[in-house]
């Protein structure tokens, strides 16, 4: 799977569970939506492509300062859940940290 594409699977996961739990939504609240479609967004027009690390090692923020505040209170939040909730993708996740 292309890199690109295992972040967003893994960005979406994370946004899902969070809204879940702490928005108590079934599906996603509007808030996160917008979250998840500007981070889907800033992926897809990443200008490292494929050859891209992970956001938070990035020289280049494309992400607001808001939003990017707003993922990692996510991420930080869902990071350690993830091995409960998809433990093949979090641990596909850790080996990509490791190898960045």
């Amino acid at each position: 799977m292309q890199k690109i594409e295992s972040e967003k699977q893994t960005l979406t996961r994370m946004i899902k569970i969070y809204c879940r739990k702490k928005h108590r939504s079934k599906v996603l609240c509007d808030d996160c939506q917008a979250l998840l479609d500007y981070s889907l967004n800033r992926l897809d027009h990443c200008r490292y492509g494929e050859s891209k690390g992970f956001c938070n090692h990035c020289t280049t923020h494309c992400y607001s300062k808001v939003k990017r505040e707003e993922i990692q209170k996510i991420m930080r939040f869902c990071g350690p859940r993830m091995i409960c909730y998809d433990p093949i993708m979090a641990i596909k996740h850790l080996f990509r940290l490791k190898s960045n």
